[in-house]
């Protein structure tokens, strides 16, 4: 029976602002996912109804140990709550909890072309010369993304580079089955438009964070070396320690952006030291132009200590309390799947499914 109490559909021209983001949770969250993600998420709740998501149907595109896959959605979790996502202000959930995300994803599959599927450069990137081996997962999992945000009719998408292509592909999709089903639609006053198209939300460039390590490769949780990477569960003492034995180069720091041209190590740890203090390269020469790394890596561990240190204290406490973690992504999923099972019967109707 359909329940009686169905929350009232808006068209999409009157959508309150609505912020829909998710991280995988692959494990070893490093210092370059709270810049690049995590920490950039928090200052929306300000501005937007927000919905952060783990994002584990995504995870197991590729092969995941499943003990170890629930500790990694525990600990994306409790990075999102200890970097300061309040989940009473916004929805903090699990995708595998709220079935419509796969579901809607392949209803998606129905509506995306396999030639916009094929311009999908990052399954390229990911899958390699080993293409024949990926998993069709891995393949169509933009469509799961397209549904992921489409779900909860966002209004805006936060997206590094990596993801532009898919935004737009989940625009197409939006976009198509308006366009397919406007007749429908339009039948069963659902508004001009069933779905919104979602609007990247640029908050200006992303830190590109490299190993501390080897400056030319991007900071990975799959480096052998540990020290290649500051982990968001680290104490003080392992921050310092990392950044102490950070790689460099033997000269002294230029005055101006331009001296750092082909000199990745110096560039890496003034990138890295310019976001944790949210201001600009040049001003970080500035301050340390011409001194030596020895009075820069100090000025950096402080920072970077002061910074980091409370999120993996809180981090580490909070996995601690697994019933804690557990008791916010089940209220989370419940209000995602009012919001997410509203608009997946609205496609049923659409699409003329016999719902009972």
């Amino acid at each position: 029976m359909v329940p009686d109490t169905v929350v009232p559909f808006v068209p999409p021209t009157q959508f309150s602002p609505r912020v829909f983001s998710g991280v995988q949770p692959t494990g070893n969250l490093h210092i370059g996912n709270y810049l690049g993600a995590i920490k950039r998420f928090v200052p929306l709740q300000d501005s937007f109804e927000c919905i952060y998501c783990v994002v584990d149907l995504h995870a197991i595109t590729v092969w995941q140990n499943p003990n170890e896959l629930k500790h990694n959605i525990h600990e994306v979790t409790a990075a999102y709550l200890a970097s300061g996502i309040d989940p009473k202000r916004s929805i903090v959930f699990n995708q595998s909890q709220v079935s419509a995300h796969a579901e809607l994803a392949w209803i998606f599959n129905c509506v995306a072309r396999l030639g916009w599927l094929n311009r999908m450069t990052q399954f390229k990137e990911k899958a390699g010369k080993t293409q024949e081996n990926a998993s069709v997962g891995l393949y169509a999992y933009p469509a799961l993304m397209a549904a992921d945000i489409l779900a909860y009719r966002a209004t805006h998408v936060p997206v590094g580079e990596d993801q532009k292509q898919h935004l737009e592909l989940a625009r197409d999709i939006a976009q198509k089955f308006n366009t397919d089903f406007a007749d429908r639609i339009a039948e069963l006053d659902l508004g001009d438009s069933f779905f919104p198209l979602p609007d990247p939300l640029i908050q200006g460039p992303a830190p590109r964070v490299m190993s501390l390590r080897d400056g030319s490769k991007k900071m990975s949780k799959s480096d052998i070396s540990d020290y290649s990477r500051v982990n968001l569960t680290d104490d003080a003492d392992t921050i310092a320690t990392k950044i102490r034995k950070a790689k460099t180069d033997p000269d002294n720091l230029p005055s101006e952006a331009a001296g750092l041209n082909g000199r990745l190590e110096a560039l890496n740890l003034v990138t890295l030291f310019a976001a944790l203090e949210e201001t600009n390269i040049d001003a970080v020469l500035s301050t340390f132009g011409g001194g030596t790394f020895s009075v820069f890596k100090a000025a950096l561990v402080d920072v970077a200590v002061a910074k980091l240190a409370p999120i993996g204290t809180e981090m580490n406490r909070l996995m601690a309390a697994p019933d804690y973690i557990q008791d916010v992504l089940r209220d989370g999923s419940m209000r995602a799947r009012v919001i997410a099972d509203e608009t997946l019967n609205h496609v049923k109707d659409i699409l003329g499914f016999v719902r009972g």
